[in-house]
Order: structure tokens, then C-alpha cells, then sequence
């Protein structure tokens, strides 16, 4: 019995976080948040909180096991951007993208 958890527009660009979500593809829940609660990275605070969510939703609603869940499928979707502009040289400008992620975690039993 599958279980989803969602975090939307967060501030992170996909590129970053799938280089986290690569590292905890496929483990079990308990190794993964073992993974992501020593990770420096900005993103794998974000992750941990969405497993965490993921979690709670399984207990809560479903009233599966914990200890039997592992991560089936995560993954980013890019978000919207927001379009910046930096003054260069000679009167120039340069866009700076500041792009945002859509986060999925889909929980499974073992």
C-alpha cells in the first residue's frame, strides 16, 4: 500500500536536490533519514522533512507499519522560476534564474 507525501514550490533548483534524492532512492525509510540527517547539504534538510511527512501520512491514515516502509519512487519536478536581473559592465545585464522544485516521496511496504 502506497503512501505520498508533496512539497511544492520549494526553493531549491531540481538540479541540486535529485543529486540528493539519488542517495536515498530505493533504502529503507529508517536508513534514509539516517542518510539525509548527516547530509550538509541545503536539500537534504528539505528531504527529511518530506520523508518525515510521508511517514506521518502512512501512520495516521493508513496505519501501516514503519518499520516495514522504504522509499519506492522520489523525485523533483521543476517549478517555476523567478527571473532576476544583475548590472554588468559597459550598461549591460545579466538574468539570474532563481528556480523552485516540486518534491515527491512515494512510501511502500517491504
Amino acid at each position: 500500500m502506497e503512501v505520498k507525501a508533496t512539497a511544492r514550490y520549494v526553493r531549491i533548483p531540481p538540479q541540486k536536490i535529485r543529486l540528493i534524492m539519488d542517495e536515498v532512492r530505493g533504502r529503507k525509510v529508517e536508513e534514509a533519514l539516517r542518510r539525509l540527517s548527516f547530509s550538509p547539504q541545503k536539500g537534504a534538510r528539505l528531504l527529511k522533512k518530506l520523508v518525515d511527512s510521508a511517514v506521518a501520512n502512512a501512520e495516521a491514515n493508513k496505519e501501516i507499519d514503519v518499520d516495514t516502509l522504504f522509499i519506492k519512487k522520489i523525485f523533483a519536478d521543476g517549478g517555476p522560476t523567478l527571473k532576476r536581473f544583475r548590472p554588468r559592465a559597459m550598461g549591460r545585464a545579466t538574468r539570474i534564474r532563481k528556480r523552485m522544485s516540486h518534491l515527491t516521496v512515494i512510501l511502500d511496504e517491504i
